[in-house]
């Protein structure tokens, strides 16, 4: 790994209460990872952007399939689960600010183009990814920063998933397929080249 910018920015996907176990969307490796995402917050506060999965208010809405989403999961709603749900981990909520927060209705924090303008106005050009799920909102952001052309480093162990499986399986795209795009690297070794 070659030394990361100072104006590198950290991207904290999705540590909010709704993973908590034991809910009904629980990642079970929530609790485990949160001590090297704190380490990586904690190195760097004023770098770091903690982005949150906004469901729908009500069961039925969203634009298109999304409507059969929240329809499945209507109990996981605003309505239904409570604005708490959406918040960050405990942990995590004193960092901001000067951390900042970047909500999403979908997967992708790159849908409206409105995170892509904010870091490139900065001048940012290397993204550090942690949080979860790694298959679902952290794959997600990657494949978006990788569109973008960001030097992308992927912190392996602070980032969860549902299953071993399906962690082991996003370490292997993106220490295989995606190795030119995404640095594969642990917080420490992180921490340690953005001094």
């Amino acid at each position: 790994m070659t030394p990361i910018s100072t104006r590198a920015v950290h991207i904290c996907v999705d540590m909010q209460m709704m993973f908590l176990p034991p809910g009904p969307w629980a990642v079970e490796w929530l609790p485990a990872i949160l001590p090297k995402v704190l380490s990586l917050v904690d190195g760097r506060p004023e770098r770091t952007i903690f982005t949150r999965f906004i469901t729908a208010r009500r069961p039925g809405e969203g634009q298109g399939h999304w409507r059969q989403y929240y329809e499945r999961w209507s109990q996981m709603t605003i309505e239904c689960a409570g604005p708490g749900n959406l918040e960050l981990l405990p942990e995590l909520r004193d960092f901001v600010p000067p951390a900042r927060v970047f909500d999403k209705p979908v997967y992708s924090p790159w849908l409206t183009g409105e995170l892509h303008r904010s870091l490139q106005a900065e001048g940012v050009t290397e993204l550090i990814v942690s949080g979860g799920e790694a298959d679902m909102c952290v794959l997600a952001t990657l494949l978006g920063a990788i569109d973008f052309g960001y030097r992308t480093i992927l912190v392996e162990d602070a980032i969860c998933s549902t299953s071993d499986e399906a962690y082991e399986n996003i370490l292997k795209l993106f220490t295989t397929r995606y190795s030119h795009h995404v640095e594969v690297a642990a917080a420490e070794e992180v921490l340690d080249f953005w001094r």
